[in-house]
């Protein structure tokens, strides 16, 4: 695609500073997104320039120490100290840049409505040191059009066109925190820019950067809408396999076994899990997006809101669960010792975004329940404005509990310990699938 165009001079000389990686890359924000980005393109050997409003996070950053589970902390130290990998609450540096990727948060408000005002406020503090020939890639997840309806008028504020003083495009992270086998280097990436140019300016960069291959599509909605379709995809899906187990339940049917036993067809199926609730900033949030989106094309996007309702829902029917568990040894749930195993909203990482267990774990506190949390990669969190330690697993712990509720299946629980010492175990993650009868009362969801 780069050589059936014809670029301008500034392009020209943009694209071979990117390929000879010879480039300044500033990335805004440096949370889950933006510090893997950051230091996959220094790793690929540009100079990078990470900005972010915490000064605390810059800090951290400039000392070589990590925060985020899926940078190696031995890489990040050794591209501070060497100067590759700076970070910055200095915006003005934005003018020593060639090209940006802005990684803010999108989150909905209180009205389930985006909330773009992080990406406004970066394209604001951008647009005052935009130069000619610089490229400006978003990559937050948002409803189609913001690219265009939200990021481009803020920065034409500067004076400068977009597609003609400087490339404008948006691809979409992929970043899936814990997983073993894909990270930010080798996830295949997608980008559409404003104009052919744009587009493949921007998957050039890319190219320079990752291993995953780059496609790129013909515009930023495309891209945009792109993104939500991943995510949509899972939500839909994930509330159908838990709608399939609140109907299980009711009829006396082990929804995993008929999941796995679905899974062994070879083609047509896809195996989804139920669990407790979703989290996570992407699968609970990013459909929302589009039904807000769809409102102004007078559309209803029935069946996403539908999945959303079920999904949303499954803390509630948890806790009925629990309810009529505990009813089973006359006990009653005020008062109850309830052990919950996990309070990340997936296994083997710290990360607490919009955590089912949360949600739970509000209900059982007005329920009156004496509850605690187990989990080996969260020392604390927060909940209703009140901070509070997890507990250290221990025999005395689970044998002294009423109930036992295994929320988040982090491979670091001690499966087989838990199962002889725990009174009655709730599985909510099919984790003691191989284990149901070394515990002495077992529960699946």
């Amino acid at each position: 695609m780069t050589q059936e165009l014809n670029f301008s001079s500034s392009s020209q000389e943009l694209l071979s500073k990117l390929e000879g990686k010879n480039a300044t890359i500033g990335v805004v924000g440096l949370g889950y997104v933006g510090l893997p980005l950051a230091v996959e393109k220094a790793k690929a050997g540009f100079n990078v320039i990470g900005f972010d409003v915490q000064e605390k996070r810059t800090q951290l950053v400039n000392d070589g120490i990590n925060y985020i589970g899926d940078v190696v902390d031995e890489e990040l130290a050794e591209l501070t100290s060497s100067k590759k990998l700076i970070a910055t609450t200095d915006y003005s540096k934005i003018a020593e840049v060639d090209a940006v990727a802005i990684c803010v948060p999108t989150p909905l408000d209180k009205y389930q409505q985006p909330d773009t005002s992080y990406v406004e406020s970066s394209a604001t503090d951008i647009a005052k040191y935009l130069h000619k020939g610089m490229l400006i890639v978003l990559e937050s997840t948002t409803y189609p059009g913001t690219t265009e309806e939200v990021l481009q008028p803020i920065l034409e504020k500067s004076g400068l066109k977009a597609g003609v003083d400087f490339h404008l495009a948006y691809s979409p992270e992929r970043v899936d925190p814990g997983n073993k086998h894909f990270n930010t280097k080798n996830t295949p990436k997608v980008v559409g820019g404003l104009t052919g140019e744009c587009t493949a300016i921007a998957a050039s960069m890319y190219r320079s950067v990752l291993e995953g291959d780059v496609h790129e599509v013909s515009s930023p909605r495309v891209a945009e809408m792109e993104k939500i379709l991943e995510n949509t995809f899972r939500n839909i899906n994930i509330g159908l396999a838990n709608e399939m187990a609140i109907l299980c339940e009711k009829m006396g049917i082990n929804v995993w076994e008929v999941i796995d036993a679905a899974a062994t067809k070879p083609y047509g199926f896809m195996a989804f899990y139920p669990g407790p609730g979703l989290g996570g900033h992407c699968i609970p949030i990013d459909p929302f997006y589009l039904t807000w989106k769809a409102r102004e094309y007078n559309y209803h996007t029935r069946l996403i809101e539908t999945a959303g309702e079920i999904n949303n829902a499954m803390p509630d029917f948890v806790l009925e669960r629990v309810m009529k568990i505990l009813n089973e040894d006359k006990k009653a749930l005020n008062g109850a010792r309830v052990v919950l195993l996990g309070v990340a909203y997936k296994k083997d990482i710290d990360d607490m975004r919009e955590s089912p267990v949360l949600p739970i774990l509000e209900k059982l506190e007005l329920a009156g329940a004496d509850w605690v949390v187990v989990d080996p990669h969260v020392k604390e969190f927060k909940l209703n404005g009140k901070m509070y330690p997890t507990a250290e697993m221990s025999q005395e712990l689970l044998s002294g509990a009423d109930l036992v509720m295994l929320t988040t299946d982090h491979t670091d629980f001690d499966y087989k310990m838990i199962a002889k010492n725990s009174p009655v175990v709730f599985d909510t993650r099919n984790a003691f699938k191989e284990l149901q009868t070394e515990v002495k009362k077992y529960h699946l969801l």
